[in-house]
């Protein structure tokens, strides 16, 4: 599985505000990156906490591109991912609607009655990991299902599973002109932190668009 992590940050690192509210970073071009990012992946995946935090759709909105995705044979939408090790997402999240089939990585703990309540609106779930959903198991699985491309879309403790399990072969940042501050406000890789062996990154190309700059690198 080839697996794309994208993302936008302020210039001091940033995914969002300290309370988790969602901050308009990048513009109109880097938005119709991301769509076409979308169209290109078999899935989009995001941690259970950018469900509650934001009820992402994560579907493509360009119609040529949808129809591009249909004329070579792929469903018109990307599946969909989440992370959840507790099966915390909710039922009726923009995730679990109609518009493209969804997986969701939970762990062996997670409650019974959470797992069926979310396996009664059609998504599959995926039982890797004990304690929490373990991503190497639960990537292994996708393969399975014909997801040889997945995107990643954050948030910062999904991120940073991914790199310290070493699952990663691109990352893409749009560093937007903005601060936002706070200890407590979430970053790009969350999670314990590298202490030592930290993840090495060859850096591709870099591109201004709206204000800021397209920072594109593959995992060494």
């Amino acid at each position: 599985m080839h697996v794309v992590v994208n993302a936008a940050m302020s210039a001091d690192g940033k995914l969002s505000t300290h309370d988790r509210e969602q901050v308009a970073i990048s513009g109109e071009t880097d938005f119709d990156r991301v769509d076409g990012l979308r169209a290109d992946s078999d899935a989009v995946m995001v941690g259970v906490g950018t469900v509650l935090a934001d009820d992402p759709s994560l579907t493509v909105d360009d119609p040529d591109r949808i129809a591009q995705r249909r004329d070579r044979g792929d469903p018109s939408q990307p599946a969909r991912v989440v992370a959840d090790s507790r099966a915390r997402t909710p039922p009726d999240a923009q995730i679990l609607d109609d518009e493209a089939e969804t997986y969701l990585v939970v762990g062996e703990r997670a409650a019974t009655e959470k797992v069926e309540r979310l396996e009664s609106t059609g998504a599959t779930v995926i039982h890797a990991g004990h304690d929490r959903a373990d991503l190497s198991v639960g990537l292994g699985a996708l393969e399975s299902h014909g997801i040889d491309r997945l995107m990643v879309e954050g948030g910062g403790e999904l991120i940073f599973s991914l790199f310290a399990d070493d699952l990663v072969d691109e990352l893409s940042v749009f560093v937007g002109p903005m601060l936002i501050g706070g200890r407590d406000a979430p970053t790009l890789a969350d999670g314990d932190g590298f202490i030592e062996e930290f993840p090495a990154l060859d850096l591709r190309d870099v591109e201004q668009m709206d204000g800021g700059v397209l920072l594109r690198w593959d995992v060494a």
